[in-house]
C-alpha cells in the first residue's frame, strides 16, 4: 500500500497516497469536488476548471494537482463556489443547451451542476454561435450544439478504443470537436459501444434510437444532485 499522510479540505482533515490528486483523495474520503473534464480512469485533463479549489491560497485544478502532506484546501468556500458558477454559467452561453428540448436533461452533467450552484439563468449574454450536426452514423450522431470542449471523448477514443477517433481542431471561440475523416461521423471507425460514446458528460455525442427510454422524473439528477453518490461515502463512513 502507498504511504499515507493527511491534509486539509474545509477544515477537515483528509487521508490521501503519494500519487494521488486532489480530487481523487477527497472522492475518496467522500468529499465532492464538482467536475466536468474528469472521468475517472481517463487521463486528467483540466480543461473545465470546474474543480477549482483554492490550494494553500492559489486557484489549483483539483483533477490535475498532486495532493501533498499538510496542504490547505479551500472546496466549499464562497470565493470557490462564485468561480464555479461563472463557469459553469459562461459554459452554457458559449454554446446552443436548450435544456427543455433536451433527451439528456435530468442526465446531463452540466444541468446537474447547474441545478447544484442553484443557476436558473446564466448572467452573462448568450453568444447563439453556429454549430453543426453530424447524423451521418447509424448508430450515432454529434450534436456540436451542446458540446462543451472538454475532451472525454477524444481520450476515451485513444485510451480505451484505441481508434482516436475524436480530436480537437481550431483555437479560441473557433475550437471543436472533429473526427478523423473528411467529411462525416459514418466514415470513422466508431462503433455504438464504444467508451468514447458514453464519456460524454452532456448531450453532444448520442446513440440514436435510446432517447427516453429512462423518464424524465427518473433520471439521475432528478432527485438528487450531482455528486449526491460521492458525499455519501462519507456519512456511511460516519455511521
Amino acid at each position: 500500500m502507498s504511504e499515507t499522510f493527511t491534509f486539509v479540505i474545509d477544515d477537515k482533515e483528509i487521508e490521501g497516497c503519494f500519487g494521488q490528486t486532489i480530487l481523487e483523495a477527497a472522492e475518496e474520503a467522500g468529499v465532492y469536488i464538482p467536475r466536468l473534464c474528469h472521468l475517472k480512469g481517463l487521463t486528467p485533463f483540466g480543461s473545465c476548471r470546474v474543480c477549482t479549489c483554492m490550494v494553500n491560497g492559489r486557484a489549483m485544478a483539483a483533477c490535475t494537482q498532486p495532493a501533498a502532506p499538510g496542504m490547505i484546501v479551500e472546496n466549499a468556500s464562497e470565493r470557490v463556489t462564485e468561480i464555479r458558477k461563472s463557469l459553469v454559467e459562461m459554459l452554457f452561453v458559449e454554446g446552443n443547451h436548450f435544456c427543455m428540448f433536451c433527451e439528456r436533461s435530468g442526465d446531463c452533467e452540466l444541468q446537474g451542476l447547474a441545478y447544484r450552484f442553484g443557476i436558473a439563468a446564466p448572467r452573462y449574454p448568450y453568444l447563439f454561435p453556429e454549430r453543426d450536426l453530424d447524423a451521418s452514423h447509424d448508430d450515432i450522431f454529434i450534436d456540436r450544439n451542446r458540446c462543451v470542449l472538454c475532451g472525454r471523448c477524444v481520450r476515451a477514443s485513444r485510451e480505451k478504443d484505441g481508434k482516436h477517433v475524436f480530436g480537437f481542431v481550431g483555437r479560441g471561440p473557433a475550437k471543436r470537436v472533429q473526427v478523423n475523416a473528411e467529411a462525416a461521423l459514418a466514415e470513422t471507425k466508431v462503433a455504438v459501444t464504444d467508451e468514447a460514446v458514453a464519456a460524454c458528460p452532456v448531450g453532444a455525442i448520442l446513440k440514436k434510437r435510446t432517447a427516453y427510454r429512462v423518464p424524465v422524473g427518473e433520471r439521475r439528477y432528478d432527485h438528487e444532485p450531482i455528486g449526491s453518490d460521492i458525499e455519501k461515502r462519507r456519512t456511511a463512513a460516519a455511521e
